[in-house]
């Protein structure tokens, strides 16, 4: 291939004639342009139409290396045979054993902690005050977006608004009223439009396929008291989320809703901070079941708990996950509620806790025959319920069991399920995220 400066000088009639001292000036005049226009016709043809005719793709296109999400361990790409782990105790005969191949992705190595969720919590509330502010600044393209750079001072009076007022205000104190943290953001359902173009329709119009959610997000504190009749946990409603003591402990109090939600924005952060140039990632999501149940086996096939064994508790009798052993005896595993989210020791991706502590939502609609007819790649039934849809339909798959569950929905295989607007002191959720490209441990 010949180099740039020679198919300069070759595009030319002769390379002398761009230095010939007998041509004077406007001679140089017209050699400048001349040089100028061919430098122009090589960078045009490099960039839309190939190098000398020849298809070589776009050139100077971003670099994509991945990213290593904090607080996630990579769970590698492969198969894993769903059913029942153990005897059918229920004799439902629903979980029906079938192969499935699972695409590589990262899950966060422990729950959502209170300290995480808080981060969202505070989002949202900084945002609501920016606005009430007048905080706002204009990008290129005419988008009205928040000005961060400004401090808040939570004593000017324009924000005494999102604090309780005159009788509802405790004691005099000056509290958050947390019923206005709502958050906004955007779906598009990529099912709808691909129903209608793979069979042969018209395309829908893209506004029909954006869909705008608004979810209040700050975690129903008072599970503590509603889940148990005649138990005292009213300690636990009023320090479980505030208190440091438990900013390590994983947040409950949050529907299926609402961990949607801060996966978006956990989405939203990421873009926000990543360079212009760089290409997106994938989203932040809930994991699908089949992920879920993958990831929590650690690799080992046929496992019933993510430690591998058949037992919960090892060679010298310790328990291996907090639960309810026996008929009751909760503080025997070291925790009488939850525990923080790296107790006990992880599986072997590196997971924390993928059985017991408090039991986890996945993005799957719950389906009693799932099994029987779901695809063998990836598997995924998802159904975003309106709140106008039949309970039936609003019911999502939860994995893992919890805190004062029984060690039968500890077991990997065990599915169960709860309705998704529904909060419970002992559901909570992590994030997953799907790897772009071949497995990362595929060094081939």
């Amino acid at each position: 291939m010949l180099s740039k400066q020679n198919y300069l000088y070759d595009s030319l009639e002769s390379r002398d004639i761009l230095y010939s001292t007998n041509c004077g000036l406007k001679m140089k005049k017209l050699t400048t342009s001349l040089i100028a226009i061919c430098a122009i016709l090589i960078l045009t043809s490099c960039g839309g139409g190939g190098e000398n005719g020849q298809l070589i793709g776009v050139l100077e296109r971003p670099a994509w290396n991945g990213i290593n999400p904090y607080g996630m361990v990579y769970v590698p790409s492969g198969t894993l045979h769903i059913g029942q782990s153990d005897q059918d105790v229920f004799q439902t005969h629903l979980q029906r054993p079938k192969s499935i191949s699972i695409h590589g992705f990262y899950m966060d190595d422990t729950e959502i902690t209170n300290n995480e969720y808080r981060q969202f919590t505070h989002y949202v509330r900084d945002s609501i005050a920016h606005s009430l502010m007048g905080d706002f600044t204009e990008d290129d393209y005419g988008n009205e977006k928040i000005d961060w750079e400004y401090e808040l001072d939570y004593t000017d009076e324009t924000l005494d608004d999102m604090f309780y007022q005159g009788d509802e205000a405790f004691s005099g104190k000056r509290e958050f009223d947390v019923s206005d943290y709502n958050y906004v953001y955007q779906e598009v359902d990529w099912r709808k439009a691909a129903s209608a173009k793979g069979n042969g329709g018209e395309p829908f119009k893209r506004t029909s396929l954006l869909e705008k959610k608004e979810i209040n997000i700050f975690p129903d504190t008072l599970v503590w008291i509603r889940d148990f009749s005649y138990s005292y946990n009213e300690p636990m409603s009023r320090n479980y989320f505030w208190h440091p003591a438990y900013d390590d402990y994983p947040v409950v109090g949050v529907n299926w809703k609402q961990a949607r939600a801060f996966n978006a924005w956990r989405t939203k952060m990421w873009d926000d901070f990543k360079a212009e140039d760089e290409p997106n990632t994938e989203k932040f999501r809930l994991p699908f079941e089949a992920e879920w149940e993958y990831a929590a086996r650690g690799g080992r096939e046929h496992a019933p708990y993510p430690w591998g064994g058949y037992y919960v508790r090892n060679a010298k009798g310790c328990l291996l996950a907090n639960f309810k052993p026996g008929r009751g005896n909760y503080p025997e595993d070291g925790g009488y509620y939850t525990v923080k989210g790296d107790a006990y020791f992880p599986n072997d991706y590196g997971l924390y806790c993928m059985a017991g502590n408090v039991a986890e939502w996945t993005e799957n609609a719950y389906v009693d025959n799932a099994y029987s007819f779901e695809h063998d790649l990836n598997s995924a039934i998802v159904y975003n319920a309106d709140d106008s849809d039949d309970d039936v339909y609003k019911r999502k798959v939860i994995r893992g069991g919890s805190w004062k569950d029984i060690s039968y929905f500890l077991q990997t295989g065990t599915r169960h399920w709860e309705f998704q607007d529904t909060t419970k002191s002992y559901i909570g959720f992590r994030s997953a995220l799907t790897f772009l490209g071949r497995s990362i441990n595929d060094f081939n």
